[in-house]
């Protein structure tokens, strides 16, 4: 024992005559730690030496008192710092607790195109009286009839287009009408034709098949048409509705119409296919044929399938009434009315100055001479006195945080907000439902795979558009027209005829094709004398769009971005722990700038958390882009695929670089198609390769040449 303990004693007298050598006998770990705690004091003692010096020094310091593998550590652990300078500088924070946070906003706020300003002209809007001091009681209406409208409608005034037309619809006059959207044409048609139905002389039985056809463009405006003619047929049970609408099965159409259906209400594609492939369908009875909606109708491709109809109804009823409705008098809604009216009385409701006291003169120099008709009167929209319009200029790589900014304002911070935001694409929609859904809701950023959120009274996220099924999409409007508040994410299948009450603000993520568009959008707002606004949010390059709009007497105010983002100081909306630690400081633009990086970074995160999110992000990426590129001839020096920054736009779908290979999966699959159908090749390879050429066009946008090589051959 006492050989043993000199034996110890003599080592530690060595080691502390040479403290050098103890670094052999003390672990690995140990003298990692002891490391550590140098290099810090080291960067805490030269805090006046620039930044790029010490990362210099530190490598070496360390290299002086270590072993070759070591020293390859070291330099290792260097190369790791020089590439995130975010770990480099929470170890500055832990030696020096006044330095600042460093978060990275270069890559959001940097390198962005200047805002311009915008200089808009002033311009006089035109704009409508939705209410009249008459009531219902004046027109030589039933008296269940009138009853029926003030207690199931609550209504007990008419607007300006009832009061118009109302009682030239009940002399049994033609009649081409134009009003606002939200004034009340719907109720303008509905009232005279059961008015007219009901007081025949001879009761109507069902078996006879229809008295009024009412066509429309969509199946959302089907299903509110129809419920409106419900409500005014309570008090009339024999008169029997119905209505035919894509998505439905044919068997039970068939079955209904078999029955017998007196006020018809349906889609032109389904009515044809019902005229094609249904033997009890007949039109002998017709008394009424309106077309609600006419220029809608004609936007979508309906030209042959009413061409059909009207040569359906032709043929089996010469004499009726024809009523065509619109908000905007283009040059197809002209076609038609001259083809399908006759003899028409036209009511043009635009301001309180204009002129009514001739409507047969009116009729004939808008409706028969189309021509001759002043050019800037035709462009010009009524917009709703309780409508207020604003714009705003975002950067292509601010847009989804600017997006999901306001959502936050309107939905948490303020009561009894209900929004529609439109985008130019179902496959848009589908993904900022998606994205919105597994990140606004959740507070701690992505949910778990599988775990859907709970739907909050405040903040609850709807989609529509028209690749959804019948039933999902009939379910979603029905809820949405139920709800209080919510977010309704939807494309233009949402834009005409929908009367969605108490619609508070329209979002235009991506601009309307024309003014026409942009009115029916707005409409969605502001209706029977409600007030609503709107917010148009358009690129720094695209700022023109704002004088195009004023050439049509829209008058917008512009909204800044920074307002907009600014809502972030409000409430942390996502805790991180970059802000969640520090001392509270006055709200700036820095703090705005950390907060939007940090939310930013969520989507990005949800985005790349997978593979199949992000190419689903790139479809919706290439979908835009698609659809940017169909802006019409007019509005192309403002809307122009060349003047998009991909690598920018890729940003806004939660892409962190640009996509290299863009167009290679949409193309291929097409590419596989034109091999089955040899006819259409030719045709289809132009369009191909146009497209091709217009996405392999972006020289400043991030594709690279391997990629525009690949792309080449069609």
């Amino acid at each position: 024992m006492a050989a043993a303990e000199d034996v110890l004693l003599n080592v530690f007298e060595a080691q502390a005559a040479a403290p050098t050598k103890l670094l052999r006998h003390i672990p690995a770990r140990a003298k990692r730690q002891a490391k550590a705690t140098k290099r810090k004091y080291h960067a805490a003692t030269a805090s006046e030496t620039p930044l790029v010096k010490q990362r210099r020094e530190a490598p070496s310091f360390a290299a002086k008192k270590t072993s070759v593998p070591e020293t390859q550590k070291t330099l290792r652990g260097k190369a790791q710092k020089t590439a995130s300078p975010k770990k480099y500088s929470a170890g500055i924070r832990n030696g020096n607790q006044e330095e600042k946070p460093c978060i990275k906003t270069s890559s959001l706020f940097k390198n962005n195109p200047e805002i311009p300003e915008l200089h808009r002209p002033a311009v006089k809007q035109v704009q409508e009286k939705v209410f009249t001091s008459d009531s219902f009681h004046e027109l030589d209406l039933h008296p269940h009839l009138i009853s029926t409208i003030n207690t199931v409608l609550n209504m007990s005034s008419m607007t300006s287009v009832q009061k118009q037309s109302i009682p030239a619809l009940l002399e049994g006059r033609d009649a081409l009408v134009r009003s606002q959207t939200g004034s009340g044409k719907t109720l303008a048609y509905c009232i005279p034709v059961v008015q007219s139905l009901q007081a025949m002389k001879t009761r109507i039985q069902r078996s006879d098949g229809p008295y009024a056809l009412v066509l429309v463009p969509t199946r959302e405006l089907a299903l509110q048409s129809f419920d409106t003619v419900q409500k005014l047929l309570k008090p009339f049970t024999w008169i029997v509705p119905g209505v035919l609408m894509g998505g439905e099965k044919r068997k039970s159409e068939k079955a209904r119409l078999r029955k017998g259906i007196n006020i018809l209400i349906a889609t032109p594609g389904r009515l044809v296919d019902h005229i094609n492939s249904t033997k009890n369908i007949g039109f002998s009875r017709v008394q009424w044929l309106i077309l609600d909606e006419a220029d809608r109708i004609l936007d979508l491709g309906f030209e042959k399938d009413i061409t059909v109809i009207l040569n359906a109804v032709n043929a089996e009823c010469q004499r009726r009434q024809n009523v065509l409705l619109s908000a905007t008098l283009s040059e197809g809604v002209t076609w038609l009315a001259g083809i399908s009216l006759h003899n028409p009385v036209s009511i043009s409701v635009l301001d309180e100055s204009h002129d009514q006291s001739n409507p047969k003169d009116k009729a004939a120099q808008e409706v028969s001479h189309p021509q001759t008709c002043d050019k800037p009167e035709r462009e010009s929209f009524a917009i709703p006195e309780s409508l207020d319009q604003h714009v705003t200029l975002v950067p292509s790589k601010l847009r989804l945080v600017c997006l999901a900014a306001f959502i936050l304002q309107k939905c948490k911070f303020e009561n009894d907000q209900k929004l529609i935001i439109f985008f130019s694409s179902c496959e848009l929609v589908e993904f900022h439902y998606h994205l919105f859904l597994q990140t606004l809701l959740s507070s701690s950023g992505p949910l778990a795979a599988g775990h859907l959120p709970s739907a909050s009274l405040r903040l609850k996220f709807l989609r529509l558009h028209g690749h959804m099924e019948q039933e999902e999409r009939t379910a979603v409007f029905q809820e949405f027209s139920n709800s209080q508040t919510g977010v309704l994410l939807c494309t233009d299948v949402a834009a005409r005829g929908l009367d969605l009450p108490q619609v508070t603000w329209i979002v235009q993520y991506n601009a309307p094709s024309s003014p026409a568009e942009y009115i029916h959008r707005i409409g969605r707002t502001a209706r029977i004398g409600c007030h609503g606004s709107s917010l148009l949010v358009l690129a720094p390059s695209e700022a023109e769009y704002v004088n195009s709009l004023a050439s049509h007497k829209i008058n917008v105010s512009e909204m800044k971005m920074e307002d907009i983002l600014s809502v972030l100081l409000r409430d942390d909306c996502f805790p991180e722990k970059r802000w969640a630690n520090q001392k509270s400081r006055a709200g700036g633009p820095q703090e705005v700038r950390e907060r939007a990086t940090v939310l930013q970074t969520v989507f990005e995160d949800y985005v790349h958390s997978s593979e199949s999110r992000a190419s689903w992000a790139k479809r919706a990426l290439q979908s835009f882009i698609r659809a940017y590129a169909t802006y019409p001839r007019e509005l192309k020096h403002i809307f122009h695929v060349r003047s998009l920054h991909l690598g920018h736009v890729a940003k806004s779908f939660g892409l962190r670089d640009a996509p290299t290979n863009l167009s290679v999966s949409t193309l291929t699959k097409k590419k596989a198609q034109l091999l089955r159908r040899p006819a259409l090749r030719r045709k289809t390879q132009r369009r191909l390769r146009g497209l091709a050429e217009t996405l392999l066009s972006e020289y400043s946008s991030g594709l690279d040449a391997g990629g525009a090589k690949a792309q080449k051959p069609s």
